[in-house]
């Protein structure tokens, strides 16, 4: 029984990523995305942040697809690889901070009473915060010790507040609904009517942040890169700007250098856009019932 549903949701997934084309596009741009980084750059021939492994400021060409760097670097590997590492920055930041939020809001808005009010509070104190000022300051402290998944854990520790947020007040709807008086007359844990009942509620709103969540860790990954509070040891998109920068790639012609990574985060933004819309379009629970509907009126 449970593998038919699951073979009846995979295939309500893949008619609807080929009837929606936000979806697609955005979702085929995002596996591109995650292929280039997390398979192809396996395939590199040597260590894309070597120096001197290509000839110099060489412009796109068929042996060099984005060109070569000041550095003799090839920046096609160098993207593949600060892809990557850029992409688990942001998966990092994105699931850490909702592993913390999303469990604190359930807590917080089913137990309610003094436990409510101290996880509220922390909370509150944590999202008046400047995030990216603290990130700013810490990296300027910790730079050289700040490697990949040092800073997508601190964007997770920095960020969970807000999932707490959003999940409470979901769920002290949910709290006043029949099902939930039900589970309690039943003698339900609190477990079961979390992941029975309450999950299938929220989890359409989990697959929507997650997205975003993982778009506001690049772009903080982005800010301190280019503002040098990043580590130059490992490449990330941002440090791939950073160097670009450092040596003008603009003003002595090495402009692939410069506009290839920026090119890159704007698609990837976008697909993550794209993506983030047409799922919550998949998972909103009117829009999936009126394709049921649909799908049995033919």
């Amino acid at each position: 029984m449970k593998r038919r549903e699951s073979l009846s949701g995979l295939i309500d997934f893949l008619d609807y990523l080929r009837k929606d084309k936000t979806f697609l596009i955005g979702f085929s741009m995002f596996t591109f995305f995650l292929l280039l980084g997390f398979v192809v750059s396996n395939f590199s021939p040597y260590d894309p942040r070597r120096w001197n492994v290509a000839p110099r400021e060489l412009p796109p060409c068929w042996k060099y697809p984005f060109g070569t760097t000041t550095l003799g670097q090839d920046l096609f590997w160098l993207i593949t690889w600060g892809l990557r590492n850029s992409m688990m920055i942001g998966i990092i930041g994105s699931l850490g901070g909702l592993a913390i939020g999303v469990p604190l809001g359930f807590i917080a808005g089913y137990k309610g009473g003094y436990l409510d009010r101290i996880l509220i509070l922390m909370t509150d104190v944590l999202l008046v915060l400047p995030t990216l000022i603290l990130l700013i300051l810490i990296g300027s402290i910790i730079r050289a010790q700040l490697n990949v998944c040092a800073l997508g854990l601190l964007i997770s520790l920095f960020t969970w507040s807000g999932p707490v947020r959003n999940v409470r007040s979901m769920v002290l709807s949910l709290r006043e609904r029949e099902f939930t008086y039900t589970d309690v007359f039943s003698g339900f844990s609190t477990l079961k009517t979390i992941f029975k009942h309450y999950l299938p509620f929220v989890f359409p709103w989990m697959s929507m942040a997650s997205i975003n969540r993982m778009f506001m860790a690049m772009g903080m990954e982005v800010t301190l890169a280019v503002f040098g509070l990043f580590t130059v040891d490992e490449a990330t998109l941002g440090t791939i700007l950073q160097w670009a920068m450092m040596y003008q790639a603009l003003l002595r012609g090495v402009y692939w250098w410069l506009f290839t990574p920026i090119i890159i985060l704007v698609m990837l933004f976008t697909s993550l856009y794209l993506t983030a819309v047409g799922l919550n379009r998949f998972l909103d629970p009117r829009t999936r019932i009126q394709r049921k509907l649909g799908g049995k009126m033919r």
